[in-house]
Protein backbone atom coordinates (compact mmCIF):
# COMPACT_ATOMS: atom_id res chain seq x y z
CA UNK A 1 0.00 0.00 0.00
CA UNK A 2 1.55 3.15 -0.67
CA UNK A 3 1.11 5.67 1.90
CA UNK A 4 0.24 9.26 1.64
CA UNK A 5 2.75 11.36 3.42
CA UNK A 6 0.77 14.67 2.76
CA UNK A 7 0.57 16.35 6.27
CA UNK A 8 2.24 18.89 5.30
CA UNK A 9 1.39 21.42 2.96
CA UNK A 10 4.69 22.48 1.73
CA UNK A 11 7.93 21.38 0.78
CA UNK A 12 10.11 19.30 3.43
CA UNK A 13 11.16 21.70 5.88
CA UNK A 14 14.62 23.13 4.96
CA UNK A 15 16.17 25.70 3.41
CA UNK A 16 16.48 25.54 -0.68
CA UNK A 17 20.61 26.37 -0.22
CA UNK A 18 21.15 23.14 2.03
CA UNK A 19 20.15 20.61 -0.14
CA UNK A 20 22.21 18.89 -2.34
CA UNK A 21 22.47 19.75 -6.15
CA UNK A 22 21.36 16.93 -8.44
CA UNK A 23 23.59 15.83 -10.86
CA UNK A 24 23.50 16.83 -14.79
CA UNK A 25 25.57 13.78 -16.07
CA UNK A 26 23.41 11.53 -18.10
CA UNK A 27 24.55 8.33 -19.61
CA UNK A 28 24.13 7.98 -23.16
CA UNK A 29 21.16 6.59 -24.49
CA UNK A 30 21.64 2.80 -25.79
CA UNK A 31 19.43 2.42 -29.36
CA UNK A 32 16.62 -0.11 -29.53
CA UNK A 33 16.96 -3.12 -30.54
CA UNK A 34 15.64 -4.29 -34.10
CA UNK A 35 11.79 -5.34 -33.84
CA UNK A 36 11.39 -9.04 -34.25
CA UNK A 37 8.24 -10.67 -35.28
CA UNK A 38 5.56 -10.89 -32.03
CA UNK A 39 4.27 -14.38 -31.45
CA UNK A 40 1.38 -15.04 -30.45
CA UNK A 41 0.82 -15.12 -26.70
CA UNK A 42 0.46 -18.33 -24.79
CA UNK A 43 -2.45 -18.69 -22.71
CA UNK A 44 -1.14 -18.73 -18.79
CA UNK A 45 -2.59 -18.97 -15.35
CA UNK A 46 -2.07 -15.32 -14.44
CA UNK A 47 0.34 -15.48 -10.87
CA UNK A 48 -1.37 -14.34 -7.63
CA UNK A 49 -1.91 -10.68 -6.93
CA UNK A 50 0.61 -10.22 -3.72
CA UNK A 51 -0.55 -9.61 -0.69
CA UNK A 52 -1.34 -5.62 0.19
CA UNK A 53 0.23 -4.81 3.50
CA UNK A 54 -2.72 -4.06 5.91
CA UNK A 55 -3.08 -1.06 7.49
CA UNK A 56 -3.82 -0.37 10.98
CA UNK A 57 -7.33 -1.09 12.29
CA UNK A 58 -9.74 1.91 12.62
CA UNK A 59 -10.66 3.14 15.45
CA UNK A 60 -14.56 2.15 16.41
CA UNK A 61 -15.55 5.93 16.73
CA UNK A 62 -14.27 6.65 13.27
CA UNK A 63 -16.97 7.28 11.72
CA UNK A 64 -17.88 10.39 14.12
CA UNK A 65 -16.79 12.44 17.02
CA UNK A 66 -18.06 10.78 20.45
CA UNK A 67 -20.47 13.34 22.44
CA UNK A 68 -18.08 13.06 25.01
CA UNK A 69 -15.29 14.57 22.99
CA UNK A 70 -13.45 18.36 23.11
CA UNK A 71 -14.67 20.62 20.17
CA UNK A 72 -13.15 24.01 19.43
CA UNK A 73 -14.97 27.09 17.38
CA UNK A 74 -13.36 25.81 14.15
CA UNK A 75 -15.15 22.48 13.98
CA UNK A 76 -11.51 20.60 15.41
CA UNK A 77 -12.70 17.64 18.02
CA UNK A 78 -10.64 15.73 19.90
CA UNK A 79 -10.26 13.39 22.91
CA UNK A 80 -7.29 12.75 25.41
CA UNK A 81 -5.98 8.97 24.70
CA UNK A 82 -3.08 8.84 27.00
CA UNK A 83 -2.10 11.86 29.21
CA UNK A 84 1.46 13.48 28.02
CA UNK A 85 4.18 14.02 30.61
CA UNK A 86 5.38 17.11 29.41
CA UNK A 87 3.86 20.54 31.08
CA UNK A 88 4.86 22.79 27.47
CA UNK A 89 2.72 23.07 24.68
CA UNK A 90 4.37 23.77 21.45
CA UNK A 91 3.44 27.71 19.41
CA UNK A 92 2.38 27.78 15.90
CA UNK A 93 5.99 28.38 14.93
CA UNK A 94 7.46 25.32 17.03
CA UNK A 95 8.73 22.19 15.63
CA UNK A 96 7.11 19.04 16.95
CA UNK A 97 8.35 15.85 16.17
CA UNK A 98 5.06 12.98 16.27
CA UNK A 99 3.81 9.42 15.58
CA UNK A 100 0.70 9.33 13.70
CA UNK A 101 -1.51 7.52 11.95
CA UNK A 102 -4.48 9.10 9.44
CA UNK A 103 -7.94 7.41 8.41
CA UNK A 104 -10.86 8.96 6.40
CA UNK A 105 -14.07 8.16 7.87
CA UNK A 106 -15.06 5.25 6.98
CA UNK A 107 -11.88 3.48 8.35
CA UNK A 108 -9.75 3.54 4.99
CA UNK A 109 -5.85 3.87 6.53
CA UNK A 110 -3.99 6.83 4.29
CA UNK A 111 -0.92 7.24 5.86
CA UNK A 112 0.72 5.69 9.22
CA UNK A 113 4.24 6.83 10.62
CA UNK A 114 4.23 4.34 13.01
CA UNK A 115 3.38 2.10 10.30
CA UNK A 116 6.86 3.01 8.71
CA UNK A 117 8.18 2.34 11.67
CA UNK A 118 9.86 6.13 11.86
CA UNK A 119 8.47 9.69 13.70
CA UNK A 120 8.24 12.80 11.71
CA UNK A 121 9.01 16.44 12.77
CA UNK A 122 7.97 19.66 11.18
CA UNK A 123 7.15 23.36 11.84
CA UNK A 124 3.35 23.36 12.99
CA UNK A 125 2.73 26.80 11.06
CA UNK A 126 3.87 24.08 7.98
CA UNK A 127 0.98 21.38 7.83
CA UNK A 128 -2.72 21.43 7.67
CA UNK A 129 -4.65 23.90 9.46
CA UNK A 130 -6.40 20.76 11.71
CA UNK A 131 -2.74 19.79 12.53
CA UNK A 132 -1.62 23.74 13.64
CA UNK A 133 -4.49 24.20 15.92
CA UNK A 134 -4.87 20.93 17.44
CA UNK A 135 -1.54 20.03 18.29
CA UNK A 136 -1.05 23.15 19.78
CA UNK A 137 -3.49 21.69 22.37
CA UNK A 138 -1.51 18.84 23.38
CA UNK A 139 2.23 18.05 25.57
CA UNK A 140 4.96 15.91 25.46
CA UNK A 141 4.11 12.42 25.94
CA UNK A 142 0.43 12.88 24.98
CA UNK A 143 -1.69 11.06 22.29
CA UNK A 144 -4.63 12.36 21.34
CA UNK A 145 -7.42 11.56 18.70
CA UNK A 146 -8.66 14.53 16.40
CA UNK A 147 -11.89 14.53 13.95
CA UNK A 148 -10.41 17.24 11.24
CA UNK A 149 -13.28 19.08 9.01
CA UNK A 150 -12.42 18.58 5.31
CA UNK A 151 -12.25 22.67 5.77
CA UNK A 152 -9.36 22.27 8.09
CA UNK A 153 -7.65 19.43 6.33
CA UNK A 154 -7.66 18.79 2.20
CA UNK A 155 -11.30 20.13 1.55
CA UNK A 156 -14.35 18.19 0.86
CA UNK A 157 -13.99 17.01 -2.48
CA UNK A 158 -10.34 15.47 -3.76
CA UNK A 159 -7.44 18.13 -4.77
CA UNK A 160 -5.60 15.80 -6.25
CA UNK A 161 -4.99 12.45 -7.31
CA UNK A 162 -4.65 10.08 -4.09
CA UNK A 163 -5.60 12.88 -1.45
CA UNK A 164 -8.04 12.09 1.09
CA UNK A 165 -10.84 14.13 1.07
CA UNK A 166 -13.72 15.43 3.92
CA UNK A 167 -13.46 14.70 7.44
CA UNK A 168 -10.41 12.97 8.26
CA UNK A 169 -9.30 11.10 11.63
CA UNK A 170 -6.06 11.23 13.15
CA UNK A 171 -4.11 9.63 16.16
CA UNK A 172 -1.33 11.25 17.00
CA UNK A 173 1.56 10.89 19.56
CA UNK A 174 3.67 14.27 20.72
CA UNK A 175 7.07 12.82 20.98
CA UNK A 176 8.98 16.00 21.22
CA UNK A 177 8.91 19.81 21.20
CA UNK A 178 12.13 22.05 19.70
CA UNK A 179 10.84 25.57 20.39
CA UNK A 180 11.73 27.86 17.65
CA UNK A 181 13.53 31.15 18.78
CA UNK A 182 12.18 34.52 17.70
CA UNK A 183 13.43 36.31 14.41
CA UNK A 184 16.00 38.00 13.88
CA UNK A 185 15.81 41.44 12.01
CA UNK A 186 17.63 40.43 9.10
CA UNK A 187 20.66 40.44 7.31
CA UNK A 188 22.48 39.40 9.99
CA UNK A 189 26.03 41.19 9.83
CA UNK A 190 29.05 38.90 8.63
CA UNK A 191 32.03 37.72 11.01
CA UNK A 192 34.56 39.76 11.40
CA UNK A 193 36.57 36.23 10.22
CA UNK A 194 34.24 35.74 7.19
CA UNK A 195 36.96 35.92 4.73
CA UNK A 196 39.11 33.36 6.09
CA UNK A 197 39.12 31.08 8.97
CA UNK A 198 41.41 31.47 12.00
CA UNK A 199 44.35 30.14 12.84
CA UNK A 200 42.75 28.77 15.94
CA UNK A 201 40.53 26.65 13.45
CA UNK A 202 40.40 23.21 13.28
CA UNK A 203 40.57 21.71 9.55
CA UNK A 204 39.62 18.20 8.95
CA UNK A 205 41.36 16.02 5.79
CA UNK A 206 38.25 17.15 3.60
CA UNK A 207 39.07 20.74 3.97
CA UNK A 208 36.24 22.33 6.28
CA UNK A 209 37.89 24.59 8.70
CA UNK A 210 35.42 25.01 12.08
CA UNK A 211 35.47 27.32 15.22
CA UNK A 212 33.10 25.95 18.56
CA UNK A 213 31.37 29.48 19.07
CA UNK A 214 29.28 27.58 22.25
CA UNK A 215 29.57 24.48 24.03
CA UNK A 216 26.78 22.04 23.26
CA UNK A 217 25.06 20.66 26.43
CA UNK A 218 24.51 17.25 24.49
CA UNK A 219 26.76 14.23 24.50
CA UNK A 220 25.50 12.17 21.46
CA UNK A 221 26.51 13.16 17.82
CA UNK A 222 24.31 12.57 15.11
CA UNK A 223 25.39 9.92 12.11
CA UNK A 224 24.87 10.22 8.84
CA UNK A 225 21.68 9.26 9.01
CA UNK A 226 20.47 11.24 11.56
CA UNK A 227 17.54 13.95 11.28
CA UNK A 228 18.31 17.44 12.88
CA UNK A 229 16.87 20.57 13.59
CA UNK A 230 18.96 23.52 13.65
CA UNK A 231 19.29 27.41 13.50
CA UNK A 232 21.75 28.94 10.93
CA UNK A 233 23.02 31.98 8.79
CA UNK A 234 25.30 31.75 5.60
CA UNK A 235 27.58 33.83 3.99
CA UNK A 236 29.68 33.96 1.25
CA UNK A 237 33.60 35.17 1.42
CA UNK A 238 32.46 38.81 0.86
CA UNK A 239 30.59 39.00 4.16
CA UNK A 240 27.04 38.54 1.85
CA UNK A 241 24.63 36.66 3.74
CA UNK A 242 22.49 34.45 1.63
CA UNK A 243 20.15 32.52 3.66
CA UNK A 244 19.45 32.60 7.36
CA UNK A 245 16.89 30.23 9.58
CA UNK A 246 17.16 32.90 12.35
CA UNK A 247 15.73 35.40 10.33
CA UNK A 248 12.58 33.53 9.64
CA UNK A 249 12.65 32.35 13.04
CA UNK A 250 12.00 29.03 12.71
CA UNK A 251 13.94 25.83 13.21
CA UNK A 252 15.31 23.90 9.99
CA UNK A 253 14.96 20.22 10.09
CA UNK A 254 16.92 18.20 7.39
CA UNK A 255 18.33 14.07 7.35
CA UNK A 256 21.67 14.92 7.47
CA UNK A 257 22.35 12.31 4.52
CA UNK A 258 20.43 14.89 2.20
CA UNK A 259 22.20 18.08 2.15
CA UNK A 260 25.40 19.40 0.99
CA UNK A 261 28.92 17.14 1.60
CA UNK A 262 29.88 19.83 4.23
CA UNK A 263 27.04 19.89 6.23
CA UNK A 264 26.50 16.17 6.82
CA UNK A 265 30.04 16.29 7.57
CA UNK A 266 30.29 18.64 9.67
CA UNK A 267 27.33 18.79 12.08
CA UNK A 268 28.40 15.04 12.81
CA UNK A 269 30.92 16.89 14.96
CA UNK A 270 28.37 18.92 17.46
CA UNK A 271 26.09 17.85 19.70
CA UNK A 272 23.44 19.54 21.07
CA UNK A 273 22.98 22.99 21.97
CA UNK A 274 26.27 23.66 20.10
CA UNK A 275 27.04 26.60 18.16
CA UNK A 276 29.45 26.02 15.77
CA UNK A 277 30.94 28.62 12.73
CA UNK A 278 32.15 26.34 9.49
CA UNK A 279 34.31 27.34 6.22
CA UNK A 280 33.18 24.78 4.11
CA UNK A 281 34.56 25.03 0.39
CA UNK A 282 32.78 25.02 -2.59
CA UNK A 283 34.14 21.27 -3.26
CA UNK A 284 31.83 20.52 -0.89
CA UNK A 285 28.89 22.94 -0.85
CA UNK A 286 27.62 24.04 -4.56
CA UNK A 287 31.22 24.35 -6.37
CA UNK A 288 33.23 26.79 -7.02
CA UNK A 289 31.47 28.03 -10.28
CA UNK A 290 27.46 28.99 -9.61
CA UNK A 291 25.79 25.91 -10.20
CA UNK A 292 22.06 27.18 -11.01
CA UNK A 293 21.01 30.30 -11.04
CA UNK A 294 20.68 32.06 -7.16
CA UNK A 295 22.95 29.29 -6.03
CA UNK A 296 26.34 30.72 -4.05
CA UNK A 297 29.46 30.06 -4.87
CA UNK A 298 33.14 28.62 -3.23
CA UNK A 299 33.64 28.69 0.03
CA UNK A 300 30.94 29.49 2.09
CA UNK A 301 31.25 30.06 6.03
CA UNK A 302 28.10 28.88 8.12
CA UNK A 303 26.91 29.30 11.36
CA UNK A 304 25.12 26.57 12.96
CA UNK A 305 23.58 25.50 16.22
CA UNK A 306 22.61 22.61 16.69
CA UNK A 307 19.05 22.22 18.69
CA UNK A 308 17.83 18.57 18.44
CA UNK A 309 18.70 15.15 16.92
CA UNK A 310 15.22 13.85 16.44
CA UNK A 311 16.05 10.13 15.43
Amino acid sequence: MQTFSRISTLAAAGAFFLIAAPSCNKKAETPPAAEKPVEPAKPTTPPPAPDEPKGLPAPEDVAAAPATAEKTASGLASRVLQPGTGKVKPDAVDLVNVHYTGWSKDGKMFDSSVMRGKPTSFPLNRVIAGWTEGLQLMVEGEKRRFWIPGALAYGDTPSRPGAPSGMLVFDVELLGIVKSPKAVPGPIKAPKDVAKAPKNATTTPSGISYVVLTKGTGTAHPTAASEVAVIYTGWTLDGKMFDSAAVRGEAAVFPLNGVIPGWTEGVQLMVEGQKTRFWIPGSLAYGDTPSRPGAPAGTLVFDVELLKILN
